[in-house]
Formats: C-alpha cells, structure tokens, sequence
C-alpha cells in the first residue's frame, strides 16, 4: 500500500444506495457521523445481549451498538466533550494486501472530533480478543487513518465498576432529567466546594427531586466525582473543575 493511496471506502448515499470512492476523498467529503450502518451487526446466538441502539447525548439521535462492549465505549465517547458526532459501522474499508488481493474491513465506532478530525474504533469484548484477521486489519486501517490526519483504536474493555457507574448515570443523560428552571443552578451552586452526594442534593431541595439532575450534571461533566469505586449516597461530588477523585474517563 502506498501510504494510503490504494485505500476505497464504501458507505451508503442517502437513499440507501453503496457508494465506493477513494478514501481520502471520502474522509474530506463524507459526514460519516451521520450515515447508517454499512451493514448489518451480526446476531450471534447464544449471547445475551444483542443488536441495539444507543441514544446519544451528544447529537440526539440513536447510535447502532452491536454489542454490550460497544454500548460500554459509546458511554465513554458520548461523555467526551471532544467528541461532536457518533455512528456505528458507517464505513467499510477496503485494500489489497502484498499479495494483491482485495481485503476488506468495517470498524465498529466512528466519532467525530471537534476539530474535525475523527476517529475509527473497535470494541472487543476482553483484553486479547484479536485474531489474525484482526490483528491484519487493525494495522491497515491505522495506517488508512493514519494518512488523512485521523486516528484508529482497538478500545480496551472498561472495568466492571466504571462501566456500571457509566450506566448508571446514562440513565440520566437526556435533557428532562436537569429539572425545572432553576434547579440545575441550585445543584451546581450545592457542589461549589465537594460534598457527599447526599448531603449536596438534600441542601439544594427534595432529594427525590434534586438526585436525577445530580446524575445529570454528572454525566455531562458539570459536577465531578470518582467513578473507579461504586457510587453511593456519601460519595464526594465536587465542580466541575475538581482536581480530587478522578472521573475515571477511558477509552
């Protein structure tokens, strides 16, 4: 390959039809962040958790997941205040190796930077879950990435506690959970300086009322807390600009 040039990209247009154009172009051309599914996620039978969608904070529309690893990573992701734009499977890769034959490979994640650039993610489920195959591709598509000034990843699974308190503020994540006017700048003004959960929620009204804006204000990162151990009604919550308890943030 020659640093990049022999790279195709295949995507589908707007009414559903497969395009196939040089890669570098379709990098500079292509809201991929905005494009459906290249091709079906698999259905692999025996798992328990299937094909879905993930409705992202960040663009307000649905994400396709094809596993749970990869709902993990699109927490992270839809957390990221870098990232502006979300979509699963939207592009296929394709190449010759040195051998001259036509290799092909479709990353899990696209997500779409603030300075425009992007990055192509994979999602495997544990820590050396990388055949041959995959192995082969993640090296092609890094270097795909690699020529247009983008990145590509092979992100590492979440811990089992990180990835729970993810979903449980993800839970919080849509808009009607901030509350009434006013409410969000009584709980910003209660963490001013970090507090207990519990204690900060109760001093700003009816915890039943202030604890889901808490979540929320916490999933979009205007309040602060550690995420590496469970949360719990004493965890130290601070502001935004906190330097205590790591937000535990990967991927």
């Amino acid at each position: 390959m020659d640093q990049g040039s022999g790279f195709e990209a295949v995507f589908l247009d707007p009414v559903g039809q497969a395009v196939q154009q040089r890669w570098a172009d379709a990098a500079m051309t292509v809201a991929f962040e905005e494009l459906p599914p290249v091709s079906a996620f698999p259905v692999v039978p025996g798992r328990r958790w299937g094909p879905g969608l993930w409705w992202s904070a960040t663009t307000g529309r649905h994400v396709a997941a094809g596993s749970n690893a990869m709902r993990a990573q699109l927490m992270v992701l839809d957390r990221d205040p870098d990232v502006t734009g979300l979509a699963g499977r939207p592009v296929r890769l394709l190449w010759r190796n040195p051998r001259g034959q036509v290799r092909s490979w479709v990353p899990q994640l696209f997500a779409r930077r603030t300075d425009g650039t992007a990055l192509l993610a994979d999602c495997p489920s544990h820590a050396g879950a990388d055949g041959e195959r995959a192995r082969g591709a993640a090296k092609a598509v890094a270097e795909a990435c690699a020529h247009i000034g983008w990145s590509y990843r092979r992100l590492t699974p979440l811990d089992d506690v990180l990835a729970a308190n993810l979903k449980w503020l993800a839970g919080y994540r849509h808009p009607r959970n901030a509350g009434q006017p006013g409410l969000m700048p009584a709980v910003l003004e209660a963490f001013t300086r970090p507090r207990p959960l519990i204690e900060g929620a109760s001093a700003a009204g009816d915890p039943i009322k202030v604890l889901p804006a808490v979540f929320h204000a916490l999933w979009h990162g205007q309040l602060t807390a550690g995420l590496d151990t469970p949360l719990h009604e004493r965890v130290p919550v601070g502001p935004r600009d906190w330097s205590g308890p790591q937000t535990g943030d990967a991927g």
